[in-house]
């Protein structure tokens, strides 16, 4: 897939812009809100995996970019059933950790406090748990925003993660370390570009490009879902009735399962989006496959059950 993105609906170009404008507002607040880190680790077996849920802290988003032009009253009523501080959502950063024989996997790295002050919790959460960064063998990268990708580095450059090879979509690297990308970004966007793009190449002597249906280790395999971003994908683990880390082809444990048609002013292309969300829930509802979603209350864990036209999230 080319740089451009010329294709993005004008819809979803304004939401952008709002969206890094309140970003700003967010980060010089003074009265930021703090839900509470997950400390711990949530854990759980799935098949041949132990899986621990690491917490990089929440970020603090106008609820309204997740449902551009969604009606009024029903994103209020979503926000007061997810106890969020409406105008504004609270999304979750949860990051598996994922160990199979001798592989360690971790699935994004976080913002690195380089995005939001409110993230940035993931090193702090693996070290107060016992777990040495250095001793990572895998990193997945499921998308290249910076709430996944900007934790890759420390503040002198040097990778976090010092042992591990980086997985990375194909698509999704050929479209943000394209040398245009930043003109083809709407103007309030294009800030992201130059650290997004040094992330990349601090791992480029050792990235793996993958593609659907390829295995990062044995029973891991890659699920394409782009429309997020161009080269987005999701991880499907073999066991039980299944399990789908989803990453950001669902973002939100009511809006992305009951209102999957809303438009989320963070996807770049958001027919693709819409559509492979859809497509997911259908397939995911009707095998009863777990979920670990992202930005879901944490741990993020549940499956999808279908509720007249549409879904509804039942965490585990």
């Amino acid at each position: 897939m080319g740089a451009t993105i010329g294709y993005v609906d004008k819809c979803n170009l304004m939401s952008r812009r709002r969206f890094m404008a309140a970003t700003a507002g967010v980060v010089a607040s003074p009265l930021l809100p703090n839900r509470g880190l997950a400390t711990g680790l949530h854990t759980f077996g799935h098949g041949a995996f132990d899986i621990r849920v690491c917490s990089d802290g929440h970020m603090v988003v106008p609820a309204s970019m997740l449902a551009i032009g969604a009606p009024v009253d029903k994103l209020a009523e979503v926000l007061r059933r997810t106890n969020a501080p409406a105008p504004m959502a609270w999304p979750a950063a949860n990051i598996p950790l994922i160990q199979i024989g001798r592989e360690l996997v971790l699935v994004d790295v976080g913002d690195g406090k380089n995005f939001q002050p409110t993230e940035g919790e993931l090193l702090s959460c693996l070290r107060v748990n016992g777990i040495d960064p250095a001793s990572i063998t895998k990193v997945v990268l499921t998308h290249a925003h910076p709430d996944h990708l900007w934790g890759i580095c420390n503040s002198a450059g040097e990778l976090n993660y010092p042992n591990a090879t980086y997985h990375v979509g194909s698509a999704e690297w050929n479209f943000w370390m394209s040398s245009d990308v930043a003109t083809s970004l709407p103007a309030d966007f294009r800030g992201i570009v130059p650290r997004t793009q040094r992330a990349l190449a601090a791992i480029a002597d050792r990235v793996t490009f993958v593609k659907h249906g390829d295995e990062i280790v044995s029973g891991m395999r890659v699920l394409s879902t782009p429309g997020h971003t161009p080269g987005q994908f999701s991880l499907e683990l073999e066991g039980d009735t299944g399990l789908i880390i989803t990453a950001d082809a669902l973002t939100h444990e009511v809006i992305s399962f009951e209102y999957p048609e809303w438009v989320n002013g963070f996807d770049l292309v958001s027919d693709i989006a819409i559509a492979n969300r859809r497509k997911l829930l259908a397939l995911v509802a009707a095998e009863r496959t777990k979920l670990l979603g992202f930005h879901f209350k944490y741990p993020g864990i549940g499956h999808a059950e279908k509720s007249g036209s549409a879904y509804r999230f039942v965490a585990a």
